[in-house]
């Protein structure tokens, strides 16, 4: 029960109203001065409002309840969305497991020993057991016989020119280079761009960028392209990525037109070396050439040649090569035991031992994973009605290639690139799109002999 008692004025001139409420404890409350309150020894309350201010503490009191209540959830559900997004981390950077064995084996080169000893041979100046590819001594760019000089024996002199003795000066000084890096290094991924974009942009007149290639193409040659029209959509890509000078011409529509760089093994150069002025440009003698060597001696063409040549002429570093060669022997490996059954020990036999090689598409495409945002691969396959090569009636593989460890390899860089082995952590490998749908074989010029 509240009564009205009476009325006055305040300190700042207005008027309070006093009430007086019938109740137990002894507080008074004066209006305006709802907090203060005053306490008398009687029963008589001074109420300073027209209502009860219970209801105006409850609604605060529900209102701050529900404000602990929604950030109680909503912090819950943050720390529950933090917890799976760790965990999808963890989960995504989750290495892959390797067979501890096969990367011991396949970091192992056969052939390193008898390599080496060919390296040391060829600085001394030995090509005699070079068979054909001593004839570098005795070319005629570089010899001339005196008519006017002869030998106790009567028989002429050869006099060699100024520019052979230049000529090789530079290729001691390149091989010495080549098998310097001839080792292994997971980064070498990461220096393509500098190694190979920056020479073509140079050549194209472009100054010199870390970005990557938009969009690359590898195109393989095998017969299997005969099958699709292929043509566009390999030309749509920004550079156009072709193997060993297998030509385009009646083939556009299967294969397309352009080429942005042709990328040979040294035994296609080595042909081309024969000829006048190292002609080696199927595609036009402004298309840049990568190469990468088979034989320590091939790097006499590559210094003959790359004189003449408008366009660059670039060899794979060596450390690419080896990296190359331990992922392909892995995959080789690797089928051998869990899809063919056999002991590890059966690898050299089946394989040619020191002669087994990867192939110049695998090369290429491990080119275009370090220079391009994205590959796609094409003319990587093979069927029994096809030909071998698209543009050769060439049928028999060659036993030195492991063409479906190869198909491994490309079918986890579209699938799961993290079961790729030896590539750097560090490195990312782009997204890879295949066009095959069959079982697939590189079909490319082996190292080992020239088609």
């Amino acid at each position: 029960m509240r009564k009205l008692v009476g009325a006055g004025e305040t300190q700042d001139g207005s008027t309070a109203y006093v009430f007086v409420i019938r109740k137990s404890k002894t507080h008074v409350f004066s209006w305006p001065f709802v907090a203060a309150s005053i306490t008398r020894s009687t029963a008589d309350f001074a109420a300073p409002m027209k209502r009860s201010v219970r209801p105006l503490f409850s609604i605060l009191l529900l209102i701050a309840f529900a404000v602990i209540l929604t950030c109680r959830v909503a912090i819950r559900r943050r720390f529950t969305q933090i917890e799976l997004e760790s965990k999808v981390l963890l989960e995504t950077a989750t290495p892959t497991v390797f067979n501890s064995t096969l990367l011991k084996m396949a970091a192992i080169d056969v052939g390193e020993a008898k390599s080496k000893q060919e390296i040391e041979q060829l600085l001394e100046g030995n090509l005699a057991s070079r068979g054909r590819y001593r004839t570098f001594a005795s070319w005629r760019k570089f010899n001339n016989h005196d008519s006017r000089s002869s030998s106790s024996r009567g028989i002429q002199v050869m006099l060699r020119s100024p520019e052979f003795y230049r000529q090789w000066l530079e290729f001691r000084r390149v091989l010495r280079d080549w098998a310097r890096n001839k080792r292994y290094q997971a980064e070498i991924m990461m220096e393509l761009v500098r190694q190979v974009k920056h020479p073509i942009d140079r050549h194209n007149g472009l100054v010199g960028s870390d970005s990557k290639y938009a969009s690359c193409a590898v195109v393989g040659n095998s017969g299997i392209l005969l099958n699709k029209e292929y043509g566009s959509l390999i030309d749509s890509h920004e550079v156009v990525i072709r193997l060993n000078n297998a030509r385009t011409e009646r083939f556009e529509r299967n294969v397309g037109a352009k080429t942005s760089i042709s990328f040979v093994n040294s035994n296609i150069l080595h042909l081309c070396a024969r000829r006048e002025g190292c002609f080696c440009h199927p595609y036009g003698g402004n298309v840049p050439i990568v190469m990468y060597i088979c034989q320590p001696v091939h790097l006499l063409d590559y210094t003959v040649c790359n004189s003449s040549h408008k366009a660059p002429l670039l060899i794979t570093d060596a450390r690419l090569d080896v990296l190359c060669s331990r992922i392909v022997k892995y995959y080789s490996l690797k089928r051998l035991v869990e899809e063919v059954g056999e002991p590890l020990e059966k690898w050299g036999s089946a394989h040619d031992g020191a002669m087994f090689h990867y192939s110049s598409g695998m090369q290429a495409v491990m080119l275009a994973l370090g220079v391009c945002e994205k590959v796609s691969i094409f003319g990587f396959g093979k069927l029994a009605s096809t030909k071998h090569h698209y543009h050769t009636n060439q049928k028999a593989e060659l036993r030195l290639h492991d063409y479906e460890a190869e198909y491994a390899f490309y079918h986890d860089l579209v699938k799961n690139p993290l079961a790729v082995p030896f590539i750097s952590d560090k490195f990312k490998i782009p997204p890879v799109e295949k066009s095959w749908k069959t079982h697939i074989y590189q079909q490319i010029q082996p190292c080992s002999s020239v088609e």
